[in-house]
């Protein structure tokens, strides 16, 4: 039997077709093939990209120069060479597409992914997305800064080397403002009741001192999966050294999982936060690619999701991959 389901706080509905009846190998991918020869992101390839805005090395923050292009580095953050939106036009935003695009190249080395980095590795990406999100942030006109990744073809990565992008932009995008609307409407945060009722429930994934991982009662799609710290966070910005560490364990626990079960699927994971209004809750929301959107979600906002998020929580917290879904 089908349920339509409705989003915790927001007048958002799934519906969960658990009659459908499939397995998780069902939405596994395969692996890409790795192919590193022509890869201008790996190390020794430097002078193929636009030099550094930021390059991690040796606990020191660096930059690139045209005569200077600095080596054996840990990560790197370059400008798209394709961007979005570009810094020119501050006096007319909208009309000269005003923005910054930058790509953050986790690793020099191309056989690496998230879920084989060290802790001290991941500690590292994590303080760079802060770093680089707030350097962003501090930009004239800029009010939302998008972080992402896109790991795999399917999940939109022009490019197999792992890395992450942020888009930064002069507006607040649509759906945050319609969070806002309702958060603003209510007497407390809607994500901290959240984490009370998502801690140690069949739908939890991980949890750490500063962090809870889970599937949302409301997937929109199969082995949805969101990141929620503890405290009342606004924003990457905020968090201390020991609450982000926190972050990149998490992302790299689930990730781990979601591997075991699936098969290296590819995903997206987008972080949402708002600098401008400490009522929001900063959060993280993985999405495999495991469906596509078609003419009914397209139509209504209102998506499929064939695996209940209780029985891919039960999967992902026993490392399952072919037993049935009835």
């Amino acid at each position: 039997m089908s349920e339509i389901r409705k989003h915790y706080f927001l007048e958002d509905y799934c519906i969960v077709a658990a009659d459908r009846g499939k397995r998780p190998s069902d939405f596994s991918s395969s692996p890409e093939v790795q192919n590193a020869t022509s890869c201008v992101f790996c190390a020794g390839k430097e002078d193929k990209t636009p030099p550094a805005q930021a390059v991690y090395k040796n606990g020191q923050v660096l930059r690139d120069s045209k005569e200077d292009l600095i080596r054996e580095w840990q990560v790197r953050c370059i400008p798209n060479l394709y961007p979005a939106l570009s810094p020119g036009g501050i006096d007319a935003p909208y009309a000269s597409g005003y923005g910054f695009h930058e790509v953050i190249i986790e690793t020099p080395r191309h056989d690496r992914r998230l879920t084989n980095f060290t802790a001290e590795e991941m500690d590292l990406l994590m303080e760079a997305y802060r770093d680089r999100v707030m350097h962003y942030w501090a930009k004239p006109g800029i009010k939302f800064v998008s972080l992402f990744k896109n790991w795999g073809k399917q999940a939109g990565a022009s490019l197999e080397h792992t890395h992450s992008q942020l888009i930064a932009l002069p507006l607040i995008p649509p759906s945050l403002k319609k969070e806002l609307d309702v958060i603003h409407a209510q007497d407390d945060c809607p994500y901290c009741r959240i984490v009370r009722l998502e801690s140690s429930n069949a739908r939890s994934l991980y949890e750490n001192a500063h962090f809870i991982a889970f599937a949302p009662y409301c997937s929109q799609v199969p082995f949805e999966i969101w990141f929620l710290p503890k405290s009342h966070v606004g924003h990457l910005g905020a968090m201390s050294d020991e609450i982000l560490h926190s972050l990149g364990a998490a992302i790299r626990h689930v990730l781990s999982r979601l591997e075991k079960v699936l098969a290296s699927p590819a995903y997206n994971y987008m972080f949402f936060q708002l600098l401008q209004d400490d009522s929001y809750h900063l959060n993280l929301r993985l999405q495999p690619v495991t469906s596509k959107m078609a003419g009914f979600e397209k139509n209504t906002d209102i998506f499929i999701n064939t695996m209940p998020p209780e029985k891919a929580a039960e999967y992902l917290n026993n490392g399952i991959s072919e037993q049935m879904v009835h």
